[in-house]
């Protein structure tokens, strides 16, 4: 890494934040695979500690989360029996939080989808907030007892479960399920109706899937390695938060939300990388 120039590390950051694969990546800007694993996984870790250090004391006022699933190596249902019940070989999944006001991730985990990711997520959530909040997620059981754990009384707190209709026939199985109608459940506090809604985190999910080739569906770009993924989420959110401009917001989140004064620019991405011990 330390041999390529300023203009080859921008190209590579600009590649990979744009949803492309580490192979396509090397393929349009000339770096060795090593030499971009190697960037990403340095500029993943120091996008970590950034957010970690900077995304606090957020004034949110309403906060919707949910689980993206993805995979590590190979598919559950592939997995040597070797292998099986060791974290980072088969299903892997990312929560996210996201403010339904200035769109910006406020937590993340890469993770399980069991009791104790939900409470570790919900921590961490709580962790990043100045003030009583309305919460919105889908009705998974795990998050009844995380959401008290972390919050207490102190918050609002929504479930908003969807029914969706029959399964889609063999001809369009890989097609969504068409949803047919949702119920509002109030479980903390006084949620206000019309604020209940998962409709910005699961957009969220999308723009994860686009935006990281490891998380597009029916391809062999997913993560061989979960540091990996660990790292690529690390640098999306990164980018997302505090270089991409919210087509509505007309700025950044980072911006809408008050930690950042301006748009961020891929030099000032890499200028994070001044802080990783060589």
């Amino acid at each position: 890494m330390n041999k390529l120039t300023i203009e080859k590390r921008a190209a590579v950051i600009s590649a990979l934040v744009e949803g492309n694969s580490i192979r396509a990546t090397v393929r349009m800007t000339g770096a060795a695979k090593n030499t971009v694993v190697k960037l990403l996984a340095d500029l993943g870790s120091a996008c970590r500690n950034y957010h970690n250090e900077t995304v606090r004391n957020l004034k949110c006022k309403k906060i919707q989360a949910d689980e993206i699933w993805s995979f590590c190596y190979a598919k559950d249902k592939n997995v040597p029996d070797c292998m099986r019940g060791q974290f980072g070989v088969g299903d892997v999944w990312t929560w996210t939080g996201i403010c339904a006001d200035s769109k910006l991730i406020v937590s993340y985990l890469v993770a399980d989808r069991g009791p104790m990711a939900a409470h570790d997520f919900m921590l961490d959530l709580a962790d990043r907030l100045a003030n009583r909040i309305q919460l919105t997620t889908d009705g998974y059981r795990c998050y009844l007892n995380a959401v008290p754990a972390a919050f207490g009384n102190d918050i609002d707190y929504a479930i908003l479960n969807k029914i969706y209709g029959p399964s889609p026939d063999m001809a369009r199985r890989s097609g969504p399920s068409e949803c047919i109608g949702c119920m509002k459940m109030a479980k903390i506090g006084g949620p206000i109706g019309a604020y209940v809604s998962t409709s910005f985190v699961e957009r969220q999910n999308l723009t994860m899937r686009m935006g990281m080739r490891r998380f597009t569906r029916l391809t062999n770009g997913f993560s061989k390695k979960l540091e990996n993924l660990e790292h690529a989420v690390a640098l999306h959110f990164m980018y997302y938060n505090f270089c991409r401009k919210h087509q509505t917001l007309k700025t950044t989140p980072a911006v809408a939300a008050g930690i950042a004064d301006r748009q961020w620019s891929i030099s000032d991405l890499m200028k994070l990388l001044d802080k990783v011990p060589n």
